[in-house]
């Protein structure tokens, strides 16, 4: 099933109070190098991707971009966002095609935003390939990239040179999403990022578009947890992260928003990389803009 339109109310989701408390992210400097880092393969990341309007929050279009200088450039990216859930597992399409605009109430403008990024019909072949004795493999040919995946990729990568292919979440289910970055972690030294994209908290009720907005005890206790889990590659408590995260109920009240940091984890779990969060902070009181590096 298609994750479909995303219904956001426009007057509070004010590009103006987004910028006034975007500035709350911190850049952790655990590490800062100038140059890219020389890796035998690609990191695996999650991203906190943001509203479509975050494209005019500059401060956050410049922390994404500090951040992939620090990475070697892909020579493909592969985006799970969780703006897409359908089964079975489904790639977009491998051309170039018009955006997907899965969202409404929006100025007109971010209705003509563009993200032209090459088509990528070769890693989809090899998904197919990776995929072939286990999962049933759909195709949606004409479909765009959402802004789950084009509005961090605006800061990422804005020349959009890189090809890119965007991949369906088949299930809310943690460890089949694990199982599927597992099998899909060879893409890794084939030179292809693989970022899952959403929000670690996402509850669109609670949002605080206050001057000085304040982060609620759940949020920050299950940010806390989250990232310890994830430092630490724990996927017993991952997988059953429902029962146990301290504030889940009030931290995701649905959860296409956390699962695509669980193909990330996934794909890094045959090797003992470092865990980084090169993005850190609250948005709007209760939206953790942690991101995760697995390498």
């Amino acid at each position: 099933m298609d994750a479909g339109m995303v219904k956001i109310d426009r007057r509070k989701f004010s590009m103006g109070v987004i910028t006034g408390v975007a500035g709350a992210a911190s850049v952790l400097a655990e590490e800062s190098p100038t140059t890219p880092k020389a890796h035998d393969q690609m990191p695996a990341i999650f991203v906190a991707h943001g509203s479509p309007q975050s494209i005019d929050d500059a401060n956050w279009m410049a922390k994404l971009g500090t951040w992939t200088k620090e990475i070697p450039k892909p020579k493909a990216i592969l985006m799970v966002s969780a703006h897409w859930v359908d089964r079975p597992i489904t790639l977009g399409a491998t051309r170039t095609v018009p955006l997907t605009y899965d969202f409404y109430g929006f100025p007109k403008r971010y209705y003509s935003m563009k993200y032209e990024a090459p088509g990528a019909p070769e890693l989809a072949r090899r998904i197919k390939e990776l995929l072939v004795q286990s999962d049933k493999i759909a195709n949606a040919a004409d479909r765009g990239l959402d802004h789950g995946a084009y509005v961090p990729l605006l800061g990422m990568y804005p020349d959009a040179e890189i090809p890119v292919l965007q991949i369906s979440i088949p299930t809310m289910e943690p460890a089949p999403l694990i199982e599927l970055g597992r099998k899909l972690a060879p893409l890794r030294r084939e030179g292809v990022l693989i970022v899952g994209s959403g929000f670690l908290t996402h509850n669109l009720g609670t949002i605080d578009f206050s001057p000085s907005p304040q982060t609620p005890t759940w949020a920050k206790e299950f940010d806390s947890w989250a990232s310890e889990a994830l430092r630490n590659r724990n996927t017993t408590d991952l997988i059953r992260y429902r029962e146990k995260a301290p504030g889940v109920k009030m931290a995701l009240p649905t959860h296409e928003h956390f699962v695509p940091v669980l193909v990330a984890l996934g794909a890094s779990l045959e090797t003992t990389e470092k865990v980084t969060f090169p993005i850190t902070g609250f948005l709007a009181g209760s939206l953790t803009q942690r991101s995760v590096q697995f390498g």
